[in-house]
């Protein structure tokens, strides 16, 4: 394998092949891509690997005896995505893009049918697809109608090619579409730069023809660090704590107040209600609160990209569609270009337009 950037996250596709090679498991980094000659020398001398400027380069060198490649990672800023992994798959790459796909709908398109025509795995990298709280709780899942996204970073200075949206919020975006399976029926949105020309914290609501609501809020210039997720189902909370890798199940049953139980059944009961029942209940020695239940799922801890990658190679091996696949990727940067739209037409209305940079 290969790898293209070796940026602040390619730094980690590059240390995790490699501790997959040294572990015996079947992987051989073999060449990375990048422009900028300080970090060549450096991605070169840390991993003993030949480092070149451009991809046509690589793929110039993989053309002979020394340097056979199967397949490659793409972590390139976006905006160098399409051109990266278009050259790739036409060399007949097996591919992991890190998200989003593309930078455009026609750009992810043009992938997806590439990869198709190709029959090449294409992957978007949708890591929290692969946290182990996620890969926990999908086998519990009902019918969830009701999600609270909070997705909060200090500012960094990486990844600014892009808003908030396309950076961070978009994790929580292909979450909520894996889990709610439907298509969108309505998006709102606002949004603001605060440090940077794009937008750098957003609100989101969307609603779905399913029903289910779900309420997003991610922001690149907080005080702390949050990633969390919670969604009501019929007479079910659940709580997904990203970061610590942690899940809580909140169940409600036949003896708690009718109130309650009729506004958890349909997904209304807000999270820091139920939070505050749940709370209550573990409190005292007394035990749960009447009608709630508590459940702590085992959740097998693991490096979400180590298991990403792995889960990766497993289909080039196999030839099986990987878990998230290239058009679950599309989709998600469909909706996440939708909010875009929306917070456009907000600004508009809001009359904020000369401060308002989505695209700069």
């Amino acid at each position: 394998m290969a790898v293209a950037g070796a940026g602040a996250f390619g730094r980690n596709h590059l240390r995790v092949l490699r501790e997959l090679e040294t572990a015996g498991l079947g992987v051989a980094l073999a060449a990375a891509v990048e422009p900028d000659p300080a970090r060549a020398a450096e991605t070169a001398a840390r991993f003993a690997i030949p480092v070149f400027p451009s991809v046509q380069e690589l793929l110039a060198a993989g053309r002979g005896a020394n340097l056979a490649l199967a397949a490659a990672v793409v972590a390139v800023p976006t905006i160098h995505h399409f051109a990266v992994a278009a050259a790739l798959l036409d060399a007949g790459l097996d591919l992991l893009v890190e998200k989003p796909l593309a930078a455009s709908l026609e750009e992810a398109d043009d992938l997806v049918e590439r990869a198709e025509r190709a029959g090449r795995i294409l992957q978007p990298g949708h890591l929290e697809r692969f946290n182990p709280a996620v890969l926990a709780i999908e086998p519990r899942l009902r019918r969830p109608m009701f999600f609270e996204a909070h997705r909060l970073s200090v500012f960094t200075p990486r990844s600014l090619d892009v808003d908030v949206v396309l950076d961070l919020m978009i994790h929580d975006l292909d979450i909520v579409l894996a889990f709610t399976r439907s298509p969108v029926r309505e998006v709102r949105a606002v949004g603001l730069p605060v440090v940077s020309p794009r937008v750098d914290i957003a609100n989101v609501r969307v609603e779905f023809d399913s029903g289910c609501v779900a309420n997003f809020t991610a922001s690149r210039v907080s005080t702390e660090r949050v990633r969390k997720l919670r969604f009501f189902e019929p007479r079910q909370y659940v709580s997904i704590d990203y970061a610590r890798q942690d899940l809580l199940v909140i169940r409600v049953d036949g003896s708690v107040p009718a109130e309650i139980a009729a506004a958890a059944a349909a997904g209304k009961i807000d999270a820091a209600t139920l939070a505050k029942l749940a709370g209550a209940g573990q409190a005292g020695s007394a035990g749960p609160a009447p009608g709630l239940s508590f459940a702590k799922p085992e959740v097998s801890p693991g490096e979400p990209l180590r298991l990403e990658i792995e889960s990766f190679l497993d289909s080039v091996r196999t030839r099986r569609p990987p878990r998230v696949t290239a058009r679950q990727g599309r989709e998600a940067l469909k909706l996440a270009l939708e909010i875009q739209a929306a917070m456009a037409s907000h600004a508009h209305r809001a009359g904020i337009e000369d401060f308002f940079n989505p695209g700069a």
